[in-house]
């Protein structure tokens, strides 16, 4: 199944994005796809975090302080955490950070620069950044493989199935849901890294912001989120079949 008929049916507030990366010495050559239908960014704070922690640690003189934050920021998606590395390092010398690292160059959000989750990326920037990531890992950066370790350590529901999907059992994984009190969609992302030996690796990325109207719907959601129950299984029944559709079109098209 192809793009097109995977999203017949999206709606026209819909938004979709996919990308896939496979780099490597010595393997097939570099290949890179990408998809989007609807907005051209989005904001999937989560699938951030894991890059905010490998950027972060060379900033933080304390090895025992960073990890204290940037190991429950990957493997349970702490926002908390997250906010800490965010605001202790400085927004601005992190995502400057990850552009000299990576290439990819994302720019602070309006208004509160604390607000780590407002970045806007695409699925093709996400991808990229995490190849040179992937690469890193391999190639002996002892903080990126420890990032993508914890990344394998993410475990169900918070990885909705991206894993099976694949048929890349012992990838690394990260997602990311939510759906802001001004928005009208559900906003759920996963990035998924497989190894394929030596420097070579594969990335794919999905990233969706579906349609959420109703208004009961609504404010169970806001209520179970206001007080700190999991909504993984909303975001699973609206986006999850949808994003393993576009992380499974990915790999074929990436010939992964």
């Amino acid at each position: 199944m192809g793009f097109n008929e995977l999203l017949d049916d999206l709606d026209h507030s819909a938004t979709a994005q996919a990308a896939g990366i496979r780099r490597g010495y010595g393997g097939p050559p570099a290949r890179a796809v990408s998809f989007t239908a609807g907005m051209t960014r989005l904001r999937c704070a989560s699938l951030l975090k894991p890059l905010y922690a490998w950027v972060s640690a060379a900033r933080i003189p304390d090895a025992d302080r960073w990890r204290r934050h940037a190991e429950p920021a990957v493997v349970i998606s702490s926002n908390s955490d997250t906010l800490s590395l965010w605001l202790a390092v400085g927004p601005r010398v992190i995502l400057d950070d990850l552009r000299d690292r990576t290439g990819v160059a994302w720019a602070l959000p309006n208004g509160d620069p604390s607000r780590f989750g407002s970045v806007e990326v695409t699925a093709g920037e996400v991808s990229a950044a995490y190849a040179v990531l992937a690469q890193s890992a391999v190639a002996g950066d002892p903080v990126a493989g420890t990032v993508l370790e914890w990344m394998g350590q993410v475990a169900e529901p918070q990885a909705f199935g991206a894993r099976e999907a694949l048929g890349w059992p012992e990838s690394a994984v990260k997602c990311g849901w939510y759906g802001a009190p001004d928005e009208t969609v559900l906003r759920t992302h996963a990035v998924a890294v497989q190894p394929r030996g030596g420097t070579r690796v594969n990335v794919i990325v999905a990233m969706t912001a579906l349609p959420y109207t109703d208004p009961h719907e609504r404010d169970v959601y806001r209520e179970r989120v206001g007080k700190g129950l999991p909504v993984e299984a909303e975001h699973e029944k609206v986006s999850g079949t949808l994003l393993r559709g576009l992380m499974t079109t990915t790999q074929e098209e990436l010939g992964s």
